[in-house]
C-alpha cells in the first residue's frame, strides 16, 4: 500500500498540514502548533511528507527522516501553478499537495548538517567581503575629493589610503582623518575575519574526500569544491550531469513553438553563488591556457572569452557531478 502524502506549508510558528486519507478518500487540513508538529508525526505511521524548499525545510526534513517518514523538498517554482485563487496558508499546503502527485516532479536533495554549516559559513564571508569592497570603494571616493587618486586593487588602494592619511594630516580636519583611520581599522579587522572563515573551510574541505576528489578539476578552487558538495546535496539527486548545468543556469535559454527551438543567452536559474565560483574559474583556466582543452583553444579563436568562460564553466559543473554522482577520481584528458 503507497505510503499517505502529507503536506505541510512552513511557517515560524503555525504549520498548516494537508492530507487525504487513502482509505476513504477525506481531506484532512489542518493547523498545528510549533510545539505540535513533530508529536503529531511521530504518532502517525511511516508517510511521504512533502515541503516547499524555503528557510527551516532542510531543519525539519532531518527532523521527520530522524522519525521515520519519507521526507521530499519540492522548489517553490514548482509549487505555485497550482495555488488556487486566493494565496493563504491551506491553499499553499494543497498546492504542495498536488504539485508532489505530478509523476516527474522534480525533488530537492535533503542538506546534512555539515553541508549547511558549510554553507552559511560561504554565505557569512560573501557579505564580509561586500562589506569590505563598499568600505575600500568609500574611502576611494572620499579622498578622491581631496586630489587623491587611489590605485586599482584592494590592496595596493589600502597601503595607498594610509599614505595619502599620513601625507594629508597636515591639510585634513582631525575630525576627518581620525574616522578615516577608523575605516581603515573596520577593513583590518574584515582582513581577519574573512581569513579566519577562510581557514575553516580550508580544514573542511582537507577533512571531505568529496571536496578533495573535486579539487583536482582545473579551475576549481577551495571554495568552488566545498561550494559545490554543499550545494548538490545528493549527486544522484540530479540525473545527469547536464541537468546539473542547468539547475546552475549555464545553459542556454530555449523559446520555441511548433518544433522551432531558438537558443538565447545562458538562463541564470538556481544557485548564483556557485554559478559565478565556476565562471570565475573558468576565466582563470583560461588566462592560464596551460590546462585548456584544445577544443576550448580553438574555441577562443572564433568566439568571444566570456562565452567561451561560460561552456568551461558547463563542462566543469558536468566533470563535478560525474565524480560526486558515481565516486571517481578527475583524469585529465590526454594532451593532443
Amino acid at each position: 500500500m503507497e505510503p499517505t502524502t502529507i503536506a505541510i506549508d512552513l511557517a515560524k510558528r503555525v504549520f498548516q498540514i494537508h492530507f487525504v486519507d487513502p482509505a476513504t478518500g477525506a481531506i484532512h487540513s489542518k493547523v498545528l502548533k510549533r510545539a505540535q508538529l513533530v508529536p503529531f508525526f511521530a504518532n502517525r505511521p511511516a508517510s511521504r511528507v512533502v515541503m516547499e524548499a524555503c528557510s527551516s525545510a532542510h531543519h525539519w526534513a532531518r527532523v521527520l527522516a530522524r522519525l521515520g517518514h519519507d521526507v521530499r523538498l519540492i522548489a517553490a517554482q514548482f509549487v505555485r501553478p497550482f495555488v488556487k485563487s486566493n494565496k493563504n496558508d491551506a491553499a499553499d499546503a494543497a498546492a504542495i499537495w498536488e504539485a508532489a502527485q505530478r509523476p516527474g516532479m522534480r525533488f530537492v536533495a535533503v542538506k546534512t548538517e555539515d553541508q549547511q554549516a558549510m554553507l552559511a559559513l560561504h554565505r557569512i564571508r560573501q557579505q564580509l567581503v561586500r562589506i569590505r569592497v563598499m568600505q575600500i570603494n568609500q574611502l576611494r571616493g572620499l579622498l578622491y575629493e581631496f586630489g587623491v587618486v587611489l590605485p586599482q586593487g584592494r590592496r595596493p588602494s589600502i597601503e595607498a589610503a594610509k599614505g595619502a592619511l599620513a601625507s594629508l594630516a597636515d591639510q585634513l580636519p582631525a575630525m576627518l582623518t581620525d574616522s578615516m583611520q577608523d575605516q581603515l581599522s573596520r577593513l583590518r579587522a574584515l582582513d581577519e575575519q574573512i581569513a579566519r572563515i577562510e581557514q575553516r573551510i580550508l580544514e573542511w574541505r582537507r577533512n571531505d574526500d568529496a571536496c578533495k576528489r573535486i579539487s583536482e578539476i582545473p579551475g576549481v578552487g577551495v571554495l568552488t569544491a566545498t561550494a559545490a558538495v554543499s550545494v548538490i546535496g545528493q549527486a544522484k539527486t540530479f540525473r545527469s550531469g547536464r541537468e546539473f548545468a542547468a539547475y546552475l543556469g549555464l545553459v542556454p535559454r530555449q523559446n520555441g513553438s511548433g518544433g522551432k527551438v531558438k537558443l538565447g543567452g545562458i538562463s541564470k536559474r538556481g544557485d548564483v553563488y556557485l554559478r559565478t565560483l565556476l565562471i570565475h574559474g573558468a576565466r582563470s583556466v583560461i588566462s592560464a591556457s596551460k590546462h585548456l582543452p584544445e577544443r576550448m583553444r580553438a574555441m577562443l579563436t572564433r568566439r568571444p572569452t566570456n562565452v567561451v568562460a561560460v561552456a568551461l564553466a558547463n563542462k566543469m559543473a558536468r566533470t563535478i557531478w560525474a565524480l560526486l554522482a558515481y565516486g571517481r577520481t578527475y583524469e585529465a584528458a590526454p594532451s593532443r
